[in-house]
């Protein structure tokens, strides 16, 4: 298994920056692809941003040019760098990890973003 744990989320005014992060722990050599998905409260929840081992990134249309995803070499830490932020960018943001051993996406327990006007 792999835990997740994710920090940074915080109340922050239109245009601020904010940066979390997502520590792992486990069985984090079995790890391909980490990302962060986002729940909107009415809304399903929402791909932000994926990072293969390779490196490779998706970010989601919304967030494209404004957010910024990385992590370690060994799946143990990854951020998400959020610019320009905006209030529908409120949301509960969670931390995931795709593991190669049971093909199981694993999920932290959210860091509350919010954006006031």
């Amino acid at each position: 298994q792999v835990q997740l744990v994710e920090s940074g989320g915080d109340l922050v005014q239109s245009g601020g920056s904010l940066m979390l992060s997502c520590a792992a722990s486990g069985q984090v050599f079995s790890v391909y692809k980490m990302g962060w998905y986002r729940h909107i409260p009415g809304n399903q929840r929402e791909m932000v941003a994926t990072i293969t081992s390779g490196g490779d990134t998706t970010y989601g249309d919304s967030v494209k040019g404004r957010f910024t995803i990385s992590r370690d070499t060994a799946w143990r830490s990854m951020t998400l760098r959020m610019d320009n932020l905006i209030p529908d960018d409120t949301a509960v943001y969670y931390c995931t990890a795709n593991s190669a051993l049971n093909s199981q996406q694993y999920w932290g327990q959210g860091t509350q973003v919010a954006v006031a006007p």
